[in-house]
């Protein structure tokens, strides 16, 4: 039962990924069709070749059946003698001469031997059919990958489309290390099964149905049924290797893709870490375990060779050993030569491509494994539904609304925020205060819904924002975090990230507007200069800036800033704070912020605690409390003067 259902379920994956076929049906069929010329020529060569041996070396029976009976004169006076009667045989020339005969053509001379007319035919005609052969192999290899090539970038294409569009809770949970090797390794592995193997596939039974055919119509001519039962007797024992063996070769290639999803998991980590790999002289611990991942990736990839090597030796063997039986058998039957040589080299090319089928069958496990994590990937639906009645929201008017919001990150878990009620009208700056795991960021991502309230909701002018086009939420929110994140690209490109036909001019404006104008000048690319992985070649608070650049040139009408001033100077902090004030005039903005100069002009201040709203006022208000908002005021968190400017960048 458990076989059964390995195999419904590989069946399963096959047939979704011909599904991906479809868009490329037609080439896929001028494949299938140069695949079925192959085979064609492959017969018409073959019903040839008896005709062909029984031209050049007349076997016995071929004689006894072209010779007349003799007949014996009998005495006067007696009976007549009974003449032994010889078993008439078919002649092996008899196709060939009744379709040369069509066209007007001797095939013999009234000695028995070969026309020269015929033989200018014969020899214009094998080669002939071998060039049909040639070609229908070439297109069928080249139609065939084509449609696998683009089978594979549609597969990998879809599959990052699906990753982004998950939620930013199955990226919480998720190693991004599997996931790169899956949409590297395992769709490599998918491409490499198909440019392989899906030609041969297509191929291989067309050539073993043309041998098979010739066989079946061979033994039927010649009325020996007894050996085409003895060949097909044989044939599943030679693929009874590739059946048994090719269960163990996936069950170890997708133990294989595993190890090999934690390696990449592993370096991503510790490249990704480095500075604390460094800083904490971890090299050789790194390493360490990196050798040991790697050794149990070898373990599967050995194990995975025994079996796909053990194939072919065995088919050799059993293949052999049918050989010599059937010829052993043949012998004891007495059939001739003309008769023994083409069925025999009918079933050796009906071997080449059966031996081809193991190959395949090796590939196409490995690529069902892949294949089966893929789909996973792709049958996992984590985003944030949108209702089918979902309304745009053009601009933002009135206020944002937290009616009663409640939020747990994993269902049934701890709550991080708790009836939460806040009032945001059009226009005013908003900060929320508190010590870390408060809740303050959960607060700004519900805002711009990266995930949705358990209980309660939040409302945009009215509108739930579960009622609302994601799309619409997101063009009128813009976000600078804590974690500034940049692309290995331009500065210039970096700015107008999200805004794609902002022009060289606007992104100048809002980069003088964020004060990183003249240091992006200092440099002789300019705007041109490559930021480097996640903006390596600037400093922390010149990618601040940048960060801060991009959502001025995008200009939404709410801005979420998540500490977005912690990594500047204070020099620096004074020129961005007057540009976001600039920049917050008229438009409604959200403040988390540890630092006092980025909230005390705000015009309500939210104090959080264990996600919980337990103060709100003004920045005066809140001091004449005495409350928690006054200890942090007068704490460290409050109270640091920033990094000197030579530190900060």
């Amino acid at each position: 039962m458990r076989n059964a259902a390995k195999t419904g379920n590989s069946l399963h994956v096959y047939w979704r990924l011909l599904g991906y076929t479809k868009p490329y049906r037609l080439r896929l069929a001028v494949g299938i069709l140069a695949g079925i010329l192959v085979g064609g020529s492959l017969f018409a060569s073959l019903r040839m070749s008896p005709a062909v041996i029984g031209l050049l070396a007349p076997s016995p029976v071929a004689a006894a059946s072209a010779a007349a009976p003799v007949a014996v004169p009998a005495a006067p006076d007696s009976p007549p003698a009974a003449v032994p009667a010889v078993e008439p045989k078919r002649d092996p020339l008899a196709s060939v001469k009744k379709w040369a005969g069509h066209l007007g053509i001797e095939v013999t001379r009234p000695d028995g031997s070969m026309t020269a007319p015929f033989l200018l035919i014969l020899m214009f005609a094998i080669p002939f059919c071998f060039l049909l052969k040639a070609c229908g192999s070439y297109l069928n290899n080249y139609c065939v990958r084509w449609v696998g090539a683009h089978v594979i970038v549609d597969i990998r294409n879809k599959l990052f489309d699906r990753l982004l569009g998950q939620s930013l809770g199955y990226f919480g949970k998720t190693d991004v290390g599997s996931l790169i090797s899956r949409c590297t390794n395992d769709t490599a592995q998918i491409e490499s099964a198909i440019s392989q193997t899906v030609a041969d596939l297509i191929q291989s039974p067309m050539e073993i149905a043309a041998a098979a055919t010739f066989i079946v119509l061979t033994t039927i001519e010649y009325k020996l049924f007894s050996v085409a039962g003895a060949l097909f007797l044989i044939f599943p024992l030679i693929i009874l290797p590739v059946i048994i063996l090719g269960r163990r070769v996936k069950r170890y290639a997708r133990r294989s893709l595993e190890r090999v999803s934690d390696l990449v998991s592993r370096m991503q980590e510790v490249f990704s870490g480095i500075r604390a790999v460094k800083a904490y002289h971890t090299e050789t611990f790194e390493n360490e375990r990196f050798t040991t991942s790697s050794r149990t990736y070898f373990r599967t990839v050995v194990s995975t060779m025994r079996y796909e090597l053990l194939m072919t030796p065995l088919m050799e063997v059993v293949a052999v050993t049918s050989a010599c039986a059937f010829l052993v058998y043949c012998y004891h039957l007495r059939i001739g030569f003309d008769i023994i040589v083409p069925v025999g080299a009918a079933a050796m090319m009906a071997y080449r491509p059966i031996k081809m089928l193991a190959r395949v069958n090796n590939n196409l496990q490995r690529s069902a494994a892949a294949a089966e994590r893929i789909f996973a990937i792709l049958d996992t639906d984590t985003a944030l539904k949108e209702k089918p009645d979902a309304v745009p929201l053009e601009a933002f008017r009135d206020r944002i609304v937290f009616d009663n919001v409640c939020f747990a990150y994993n269902p049934g878990g701890l709550p991080v925020l708790s009836d939460i009620k806040l009032d945001i009208p059009r226009g005013t700056v908003t900060a929320v205060v508190g010590l870390t795991g408060s809740g303050k960021s959960t607060m700004a991502w519900l805002l711009a819904r990266f995930y949705d309230p358990v209980s309660g909701r939040i409302l945009m002018d009215g509108h739930d924002l579960r009622d609302l086009r994601i799309a619409s939420i997101r063009r009128l929110v813009g976000v600078v975090t804590q974690e500034t994140i940049l692309f290995n690209d331009t500065i210039a490109s970096n700015i107008a990230y999200g805004t794609p036909g902002a022009t060289r001019e606007q992104i100048m404006e809002a980069a003088k507007k964020a004060n990183a104008h003249d240091f992006i000048m200092e440099q002789p690319e300019g705007y041109g200069r490559v930021a480097g992985d996640k903006g390596c070649n600037l400093s922390g608070g010149q990618r601040q800036r940048i960060a801060i650049a991009r959502a001025i040139l995008r200009n939404p009408p709410i801005l979420i800033l998540d500490e977005a001033t912690s990594a500047l100077d204070s020099v620096t902090e004074k020129l961005v704070q007057e540009a976001l004030y600039r920049l917050m005039e008229e438009r409604t903005v959200f403040v988390i912020a540890h630092r006092l100069s980025t909230i005390q002009h705000a015009h309500q201040i939210c104090v959080l605690e264990q996600g919980r709203i337990v103060e709100r006022g003004t920045h005066a208000e809140l001091l004449a409390m005495n409350g928690d908002y006054h200890r942090l005021c007068e704490s460290a968190q409050f109270g640091v003067e920033p990094a000197p400017a030579s530190a900060a960048g």
